[in-house]
């Protein structure tokens, strides 16, 4: 891919951008020793850092540190645990703190210089002793591939998730590249499931938390696999600045820039979270174009996404067209149902089901087969302004209520 900003997507994830390492091993906090649960990401130099977190009322300890540590907008090092969130334990703080002073002592950096995360099971204790154990291994494992630290935070995710792009500022090429995991409990608000992006761009940390902050309300608040908001959500950036290019401090073409690749980044990993949804066969995708309003665009997007029926529908391959306009109904957007077309697209082709408001005269085998694919776009035209947004999930199968039946057990 590449646009004016000379933005191409490149191999790699959290490791493609200059000066940043990770590794991921078994430490013993899953049962399972074939299961990687303890990972780590380090910059060989100090990183303005800016973040993003859930604002679920009930809050993983790791949030509550990694807030603390950030403040001043300077990071080093994530370390992060799959298997048990570290929520709701009455000594979670201090493992989290604790975590994060073994991790700085093996480093060689200050405690307050490293972020920490966990994901899984929520309330279930959270033990130091593995991860101590664990430390000094996954420190002398640090290399320049993201790919262990991707299987590391892995919990219900039957794939591991990393992207990076490359792209020109002031003449200096800068990567931003990054992991992410999720597959269930994802319906975020202000951030999601757990996501660590690094770059080497030199970016203010307030130009960074701008960029951020400007950016999830497109992408990740525009993903839905289940309808829960996670307890440990966050989205975490750190830039080294060692592309070398004159930092960014304010907006500008160089901050376009920056942006650009961010929102690059994001939405792809953006499909590969809604493609990995729990018990999902599909990866859909809500395109909708001429709201009256930006507000207006993604709240019926997500609608849709969210919507249990259409989800039902889609893993189905029925092309149950009122459970689209139903879901637009009550999405809360400003929009006239007599306007509105839908349009149902794959790489098997594409069949509108409706005009105006009202169903049209298409092909059930045709629509059967557009529905069968692996990958489908729900095009929405709402023909009432010139405002669009898109949102991404999955469909809704049986293997979702299989999982989530025994989860914990």
């Amino acid at each position: 891919m590449e646009n004016k900003y000379g933005i191409k997507v490149i191999a790699g994830g959290a490791c493609a951008a200059k000066g940043f390492s990770a590794s991921g091993v078994h430490c013993g906090i899953r049962r399972n020793r074939s299961k990687k649960d303890l990972a780590l990401i380090v910059s060989d130099t100090p990183c303005n850092a800016a973040a993003v977190y859930t604002r679920n009322l009930v809050k993983g300890a790791p949030l509550e540190v990694t807030r603390e540590h950030i403040a001043a907008g300077k990071l080093r090092a994530i370390v992060c645990n799959s298997g048990i969130a570290n929520t709701c334990n009455a000594n979670g703080k201090q493992v989290a703190e604790e975590t994060c002073a073994l991790v700085g002592e093996a480093l060689g950096i200050p405690a307050e210089s490293v972020a920490v995360a966990s994901t899984g099971v929520i309330g279930q204790p959270l033990e130091l002793a593995p991860i101590k154990a664990g430390i000094p291994v996954l420190v002398a494992s640090l290399c320049c591939d993201s790919t262990s630290a991707a299987e590391a935070i892995m919990t219900t995710d039957t794939v591991m998730k990393q992207v990076a792009v490359s792209f020109e500022v002031g003449g200096k090429r800068c990567v931003v590249g990054g992991i992410a995991k999720g597959s269930g409990m994802i319906h975020p608000d202000m951030a999601t499931m757990l996501v660590f992006l690094t770059t080497d761009a030199a970016i203010s940390s307030e130009m960074l938390q701008k960029a951020l902050s400007g950016d999830i309300g497109g992408t990740f608040n525009m993903l839905s696999i289940d309808g829960d908001t996670s307890t440990n959500d966050m989205v975490l950036v750190l830039a080294n600045g060692q592309a070398g290019n004159e930092e960014i401090k304010q907006e500008g073409d160089a901050f376009d820039a920056f942006m650009c690749a961010l929102n690059t980044v994001n939405i792809r990993l953006c499909k590969m979270l809604a493609g990995d949804g729990e018990g999902a066969t599909k990866l859909l995708e809500c395109e909708v174009t001429g709201a009256k309003t930006l507000a207006d665009a993604r709240k019926a997007a997500k609608s849709v996404i969210c919507s249990s029926l259409v989800k039902a529908a889609m893993f189905g391959a029925d092309a149950n067209w009122g459970r689209v306009l139903c879901a637009l109904g009550y999405c809360g957007a400003e929009l006239d149902p007599a306007k509105v077309g839908v349009v149902f697209r794959s790489a098997a082709g594409e069949v509108e089901v409706c005009r105006d408001g009202a169903g049209t005269d298409f092909s059930e085998e045709l629509a059967k087969k557009v529905l069968s694919e692996k990958e489908i776009v729900i095009e929405v035209t709402l023909a009432d302004g010139e405002a669009s947004a898109s949102a991404w999930g999955c469909d809704l199968s049986y293997d979702y209520v299989r999982i989530n039946g025994d989860y914990r057990t």
